[in-house]
């Protein structure tokens, strides 16, 4: 009798055990994280975590810089390198076809109440100055080893640029309020003139996101302008968000302006997919409705696409803060992204890998560099990933590529760095800019 007693209790143990594991599975499932599958970049679940399932967490970074020999990490078989310090905030890259390579340094720009509250807050969190140095700095490798000989201010008193590009005898740069064109021969090592302003960019009062991308076309006939929103989520009207949160299509005189995608909170990263017409994107997506909220993303942009910014998030999500200035009919249209970089991330840098000296998995992928989080009670970003892409589509799943900016042990939201451009040099290699550092890191294949 005492053993039918013994197995009946082991029954039911097993029982509420299996239970018990059903109930965290499922529980786990309802809350997991965004995760993307390794084919179609969409989410596995078919649900996003509810908004605000967490708070709205401030948690800057303290930046302390590369110290006692660290540097970044890249996967064996590659060496990271410095390849330029000393400079301010460098931003973006630019590499011509030449091998000249253009550093654009420039910040955010506080004011007021905010840069006062910034320069009492550095002491304990180093993310932004509150200063623009407005310059472009030009190096020059000569002999092509990974080693540049020369250094050269470019241009100057510009105003926070960003985006450059070369065409034709034309230098372009990305002003936050301008697409300006300077005249520029192969080899020049300074910008002469004030250059031309051909298209006037939004940046108001409320200018949150300041950068200006310009990539151009095949053709090199357009030049597509990533002009972010002016705000988290529309928070100061409509009205404010006019030409923003938008990639815009000009000839290159500037003619011809029209909305090429909308609804795209900050698309700084801007490129074309190898062996395709498929322009892509990393877009920086809204803060403030928790943890897991909203993923950043990488998308292929349609022509004429409204991706949900600021009336739905990650496809038909209606964002709830939007309840003053409901349109149904745009959450309706608006498309979803193609792969999860992960929420508050700050993809910005984005870069297809079009050489041949990586090994033959990076071929024609994507890397994005992750300026990484404030809004996020755990750091998130703060690293370059690489997204695998075959036939001109996401292949696989995200993996880190270029890490050790975070500093893992710490428990104090310390990083020794940020990663914001991605470039590629002739042989190959990559460079990356670390805003914070002032450095310029490069990641070679070992030889």
């Amino acid at each position: 009798m005492a053993s039918k007693k013994i197995v009946s209790m082991k029954k039911n143990l097993l029982l509420a055990c299996m239970i018990l594991t059903a109930f965290f599975v499922l529980n786990s499932f309802k809350n997991a994280s965004p995760v993307n599958t390794a084919v179609s970049g969409k989410y596995l679940y078919d649900t996003l975590p509810e908004p605000f399932e967490t708070k709205s967490a401030k948690n800057f970074s303290k930046v302390i810089g590369w110290k006692d020999g660290n540097m970044p990490v890249a996967p064996a078989g590659f060496t990271v390198t410095k390849f330029a310090d000393s400079l301010q905030h460098p931003r973006w890259i630019y590499v011509a076809d030449n091998g000249d390579v253009f550093i654009a340094e420039s910040n955010t720009i506080l004011k007021g109440i905010l840069k006062l509250g910034a320069k009492i807050s550095r002491k304990i969190k180093t993310q932004h100055i509150g200063e623009s140095a407005n310059r472009i700095t030009m190096f020059r490798d000569a002999n092509k080893d990974g080693i540049p000989e020369q250094r050269f201010v470019f241009a100057e008193k510009l105003n926070q640029p960003f985006g450059m590009l070369i065409l034709g005898n034309h230098f372009y740069v990305g002003n936050t309020d301008a697409l300006l064109k300077f005249d520029y021969k192969p080899g020049d090592t300074k910008l002469r003139g004030t250059g031309t302003s051909i298209v006037s960019l939004p940046a108001g009062k409320y200018n949150r996101h300041w950068a200006r991308n310009i990539i151009t076309n095949r053709k090199e006939d357009k030049i597509y302008i990533a002009v972010g929103s002016g705000t988290n989520v529309a928070e100061k009207g409509l009205e404010n968000e006019i030409r923003r949160a938008c990639i815009l299509e000009v000839n290159t005189d500037g003619t011809g302006e029209r909305i090429y995608a909308s609804g795209l909170r900050n698309p700084a990263g801007m490129d074309w997919a190898p062996g395709t017409n498929t322009l892509w994107t990393a877009v920086n997506e809204r803060d403030e409705l928790g943890d897991e909220l909203v993923p950043d993303y990488l998308t292929s942009v349609k022509d004429g696409g409204f991706y949900g910014w600021p009336f739905a998030y990650y496809g038909q999500h209606a964002d709830p803060r939007m309840k003053d200035l409901q349109r149904p009919d745009l959450v309706s249209k608006s498309i979803t992204p193609d792969v999860s970089l992960g929420a508050h991330t700050a993809s910005l840098g984005l870069l297809f890998y079009d050489k041949k000296t990586f090994p033959s998995k990076y071929y024609n992928g994507a890397f994005i560099a992750q300026h990484g989080s404030w809004n996020r009670k755990e750091l998130a970003g703060y690293k370059v990933v690489f997204v695998p892409f075959a036939n001109g589509k996401p292949s696989g799943p995200t993996e880190d590529f270029l890490t050790g900016f975070k500093v893992a042990e710490s428990t104090d939201s310390e990083v020794r760095g940020r990663p914001v451009g991605v470039g590629l040099l002739a042989d190959g290699s990559m460079l990356v800019t670390d805003d914070v550092s002032n450095t310029i890191w490069r990641v070679s294949v070992n030889k």
